[in-house]
């Protein structure tokens, strides 16, 4: 799914999310990633017509990783039931990460909702299809009820999604934390047998 990139472009994706990150998106120029890449406006330019471009290859660079993440999880070999809760709190823990790793960047993502949607929507379509494959597997192994495993797996991809904002909410992030399993069978217990 993942095309291959330069070096110098992976180089010049990091260098701007960790400016983004401590600075925020609006206070950060072509000009300041050049100078900390140490490579050049030029050079930045070859690679990004402008600083949008830029913000949309660090966002996806971040969803990334939340992707990869959820793969490993499929590749796991342990029972549907116990996968499919695996990849929810590798989702929300995934999640997590990146908001707290990008520091001020992360309210210039939900600033800039729209432009993290769009660029989620690939990556949301792959995590779907991951849950289908774990729904259909549990289905297959009589593990879970017989269900239109793809609306099943548009629901349970939003549940979990809609559970982002309160993991990563600070006043709630302990709470969540210490019931995350309880939730998360919550929520998945109406599909086992």
């Amino acid at each position: 799914m993942t095309k291959k990139v330069s070096k110098t472009k992976k180089m010049l994706i990091e260098v701007a999310r960790e400016l983004f990150a401590a600075n925020g998106k609006r206070n950060v120029t072509m000009n300041d990633i050049a100078e900390a890449s140490k490579k050049g406006r030029r050079t930045l330019y070859t690679y990004f017509n402008n600083k949008e471009e830029i913000f949309r290859a660090v966002i996806d660079k971040e969803l990334e990783y939340l992707l990869n993440e959820l793969n490993k999880v499929s590749a796991e070999d342990i029972s549907p039931d116990e996968k499919l809760r695996l990849h929810a709190i590798t989702h929300l823990d995934a999640i997590k990460y990146i908001v707290n790793r990008n520091g001020s960047l992360s309210s210039d993502f939900f600033r800039d909702i729209y432009e993290v949607e769009r660029a989620r929507r690939k990556i949301d379509m792959a995590e779907i299809k991951l849950i289908y494959n774990i729904l259909k597997q549990g289905v297959q192994k009589r593990i879970f009820r017989n269900m239109n495993l793809e609306l099943s797996a548009v629901v349970i991809f939003h549940a979990i999604k809609g559970l982002e904002v309160p993991y990563i909410r600070k006043n709630l992030t302990k709470a969540f934390e210490e019931n995350k399993n309880s939730i998360i069978e919550f929520i998945f217990d109406g599909i086992r047998r």
